[in-house]
């Protein structure tokens, strides 16, 4: 689940004492200067699973993300080279209130939806008002969204936004809404006259107020899993064409687009994206070299076994880099034999990372012990290491009265005066098979160690169901990192502990949620590298996560596309991606 942060863990302007990442290494073709970009071609991508759903405020998942970013549009962006904000649908940056309160978006009056009705401050005032409405199901995002007391449209082309304590990420974070068209979302108006301070105000809102934005709510949440609108360069044209359950979703290009060439505010120059739908990383590969695919990333013994053939380099390029992502196996806290912090930390003792990292990954990976961004100042270097020690973790687990006592073989211990074995199943998403072949190493481990620890792959979209509601014991997931000036609270405060919300390992500590709290209305940026180094020894200290790897991402990708740049966010900005007229291999 790299998604969820896709669009709600935006990045932020890098600061200069940050240290560089690693370089990516150079992709194993030189692109030869071919003209000015031109229109045409598709871009073809594999998709492992159907996105989550296509709403914009209630999917979490990185390939509804992916989706919605084409189709969407926001006020700014964030440039990928230098992480600095920049205007989208926005004139210009924001003006921001000497005191950090207020913050004033102009807005272009030549934008428009993909509909063809223009986008005005009305719809930038309702996108707010649909993240706070509570009865949305988007606690992830709303809590980015906590400090805004009220906003209102000045004008058609103004809309100001109120808050009510400093958050130094407000100008990114209000930037970053994705804006939604009032006329679709909302057709009967049901939000009209309820304001955002209303909204802040559900307990004691006026009956008539709450029942208009109850029954929004009701509607958001149920009616636009399948069909999305935006007033990006993209569009789901007809979803019953272009959305085939398992197969595939088609996006086209918007003739009207209101920026036209214009990449950073969203243009692209192929005529279709074509996301292929295929559940098996092996069928993927197969698809790549059959030329149904443009794009892929590559597991580490495709890219050494499978495509090291003078035929493959000759038609595809590869890309290697690190990803800002992790991955992860977070302990469900809800669970009985997972309250006690010596349990997950005897459980971490006994993942042999380096195993999994050579291993699985063949080298193509780096181990953490932290949410926060390896090459980011934030990141504390000191943390001591859960390393693999099966005997360190035998005797924890004793001490902490985990035994076998029956003599089955298996350790047990009485919890709520009930005689529980110390035993669970891990679960993580069908036809990933990097995460299947890491929950096969960890549960040999456990069962040597007297642990009745189980594997069992889910599909994707029921196993995000599960892990919302907390219905698993053990998941292996991932995040993504923020490069620079992160924002945790989403995942790790205790109130989003709760269904549908980010902190989906149910982690509750009193200190965690100060440093969290006090981390987002500091603007030094030297106490918040401070605040954050504590949060991080804290975490490590709890283990409600094993950490286990950053992976270094691989790509294959057909050598007909020119100017595919990696940035310094880990992967390319495929808007820029184009094919000389001579080498389109599709029409419109």
């Amino acid at each position: 689940m790299l998604a969820t942060l896709v669009g709600l863990c935006l990045l932020t302007e890098c600061s200069n004492r940050e240290p560089s990442a690693p370089p990516a290494e150079e992709p194993e073709s030189t692109r030869e200067v071919a003209g000015p970009p031109v229109r045409g071609d598709w871009l073809v991508q594999w998709m492992l699973a159907d996105p989550q759903s296509l709403n914009p405020l209630t999917s979490t998942d990185a390939a509804s993300a992916e989706l919605q970013g084409w189709v969407l549009s926001s006020l700014t962006t964030l440039d990928p080279q230098t992480l600095e904000q920049r205007p989208v649908i926005a004139t210009e940056l924001p003006q921001v209130a000497p005191d950090h309160l207020t913050y004033t978006f102009r807005i272009r009056n030549d934008a428009t939806f993909s509909d063809g009705k223009p986008l005005t401050a009305a719809d930038v005032l309702f996108s707010i008002k649909a993240i706070k409405d509570p009865e949305v199901n988007a606690p992830s995002l709303r809590n980015y969204y906590l400090s805004v007391a009220d906003a209102r449209a000045v004008d058609d082309s103004t809309v100001e936004f109120r808050c009510s304590e400093p958050y130094f990420r407000n100008d990114v974070i209000l930037g970053g809404i994705s804006i939604l068209a009032k006329h679709f979302y909302d057709p009967h108006g049901e939000l009209d006259g309820v304001s955002v301070a209303d909204l802040n105000r559900w307990d004691t809102l006026a009956p008539d107020k709450k029942q208009r934005a109850l029954r929004f709510a009701q509607s958001f949440n149920r009616d636009f899993h399948r069909k999305i609108l935006g007033s990006g360069a993209y569009d789901l044209a007809d979803p019953d064409r272009d959305l085939i359950t398992g197969e595939r979703i088609v996006l086209r290009h918007r003739n009207d687009f209101w920026a036209p060439g214009d990449v950073m505010r969203g243009d692209g120059y192929v005529d279709r994206l074509l996301f292929r739908v295929i559940n098996n990383p092996d069928a993927a590969l197969i698809a790549l070299k059959a030329g149904t695919l443009d794009i892929m990333g590559l597991l580490p013994l495709q890219h050494l076994k499978q495509t090291d053939t003078p035929g493959f380099r000759k038609r595809f390029a590869k890309q290697i880099a690190f990803t800002p992502s992790y991955t992860y196996i977070g302990w469900n806290e809800l669970r009985p034999m997972f309250r006690e912090t010596a349990v997950r930390q005897a459980l971490s003792h006994l993942v042999d990372r380096d195993r999994i990292i050579s291993k699985v990954l063949f080298g193509y990976g780096e181990k953490i012990d932290s949410p926060v961004y390896r090459f980011s100042p934030e990141y504390d270097a000191d943390l001591k290491s859960y390393t693999f020690d099966p005997e360190r973790a035998k005797k924890q687990l004793d001490d902490a009265g985990w035994t076998d006592h029956d003599g089955d073989g298996i350790r047990d211990k009485v919890v709520d005066g009930v005689r529980t074995p110390l035993g669970f199943e891990i679960i993580s998403n069908s036809g990933n098979t990097t995460r299947k072949n890491i929950g096969l190493i960890v549960i040999d481990e456990m069962r040597r160690a007297g642990i009745d620890a189980t594997f069992r792959e889910v599909d994707w979209s029921i196993m995000l169901e599960k892990v919302e509601k907390f219905d698993y014991d053990a998941v292996i997931l991932g995040w993504q990192f923020s490069p620079a000036d992160p924002d945790l609270y989403q995942v790790w405060h205790s109130s989003q502990a709760v269904p549908g919300g980010g902190n989906m390992v149910a982690f509750k500590n009193a200190a965690a949620d100060e440093i969290l709290v006090d981390y987002r209305r500091e603007f030094d940026k030297d106490k918040r590298i401070a605040l954050y180094r504590r949060l991080q020894e804290i975490i490590l200290e709890e283990a409600p996560y094993t950490f286990l790897y950053m992976p270094k991402s691989i790509t294959a990708f057909d050598r007909r596309f020119r100017d595919t740049k990696w940035y310094p966010t880990g992967g390319p900005r495929l808007s820029e991606w184009w094919v000389p007229r001579a080498a389109q291999k599709y029409g419109m």
